[in-house]
């Protein structure tokens, strides 16, 4: 009796393990070394797999570190009835967060290399305009609710909000703290109003 030979198959299973070394080690390494100095082999060797497992799921190290910035955490959208309380609220939690993550030393990193690197610029445009629209729609109930008026410009809005932020964060080297929320919302609001 003889039997037919299996049918070849597409490839090992991703193992899900794999995947999320790799995007931890990827995290690990923009935070010890930084983007510019990050490669595919020190990676591989911080999660235990070979290159050819990275490459298998990302064609370069531009959408590797994208997919892991991605995991960090972002602004959390906070319905509390007012533009004020949303923003202080969704600010809070970011800087607590922030703080508490490698996002502290990941994001200057990224952002400093855009400017630099224009495929990395466009990979990373749709993440962080993802990462922001809970404050756009912050913005957006406040004019619904007549917090704001209706001509404003959105994006600039909420450029003003979170600029004390970036400020600290790559000009001054100042510690981010959720204490310094209110403060930044409250003149913030004074300008939009």
């Amino acid at each position: 009796m003889t039997t037919e030979p299996e049918s070849p198959t597409a490839g090992r299973p991703r193992s899900e393990e794999a995947h999320q070394a790799i995007l931890d080690a990827t995290l690990s390494l923009l935070q010890e070394v930084g983007f510019s100095a990050l490669t595919v082999e020190g990676v591989a060797g911080r999660a235990g797999v070979g290159k050819a497992t990275i490459y298998r799921r990302w064609p370069s190290k531009l959408p590797l570190v994208v997919e892991a910035f991605g995991q960090l955490p972002g602004l959390e959208d906070h319905d509390t009835g007012s533009l004020a309380g949303d923003l202080k609220a969704m600010l809070r939690g970011y800087l607590s967060a922030f703080n508490d993550s490698p996002l502290a030393t990941v994001l200057p990193s990224l952002a400093g290399e855009r400017r630099h690197n224009p495929q990395l610029s466009e990979l990373f445009e749709p993440v962080m305009a993802g990462r922001r629209a809970p404050l756009q729609s912050a913005l957006r109930r406040a004019v619904e609710r007549g917090e704001l008026p209706d001509d404003i410009d959105l994006r600039l809005a909420a450029d003003l909000v979170v600029g004390p932020i970036a400020v600290r964060l790559f000009f001054t080297g100042a510690k981010l703290h959720p204490d310094m929320v209110d403060p930044i919302v409250d003149l913030a609001l004074r300008g939009l109003r």
